[in-house]
């Protein structure tokens, strides 16, 4: 991922999420409470079917970021509403700000 959102963010602290995704957690409210963080997704990435227990807000800051309803790109903000599910990836890498009111579920047939 490169341009000027990028670059302000390579001196995050980052860590694994899954393979091709890292993560900068921004806060976290123990292990089942709200929390934000910013996901780097490397061109190619996704992130295994899960559905939300809570609320989740992303908003994509770079590059685009798909999943089974559409694909969105910068500017565009999605909520996905307690219930819901689906999965996630950027063909082409992308940033975005998350944030859940609760941790979300990995089905069943998500690879960890």
């Amino acid at each position: 991922m490169t341009g000027p959102v990028a670059s302000q963010l390579d001196g995050l602290a980052w860590r694994p999420l899954r393979p091709g995704v890292d993560i900068h957690v921004l806060y976290q409210t123990g292990d089942d409470g709200p929390s934000a963080a910013v996901l780097r997704y490397q061109p190619g990435a996704e992130v295994p079917p899960h559905e939300h227990v809570g609320t989740e807000r992303i908003l994509v800051l770079a590059g685009e970021q798909h999943d089974d309803r559409g694909h969105y790109g910068p500017g565009t903000m999605i909520v996905n509403a307690p219930g819901t599910s689906h999965r996630v990836w950027s063909p082409t890498g992308c940033l975005v700000l998350i944030a859940w009111d609760r941790p979300v579920r990995f089905l069943s047939s998500a690879i960890d």
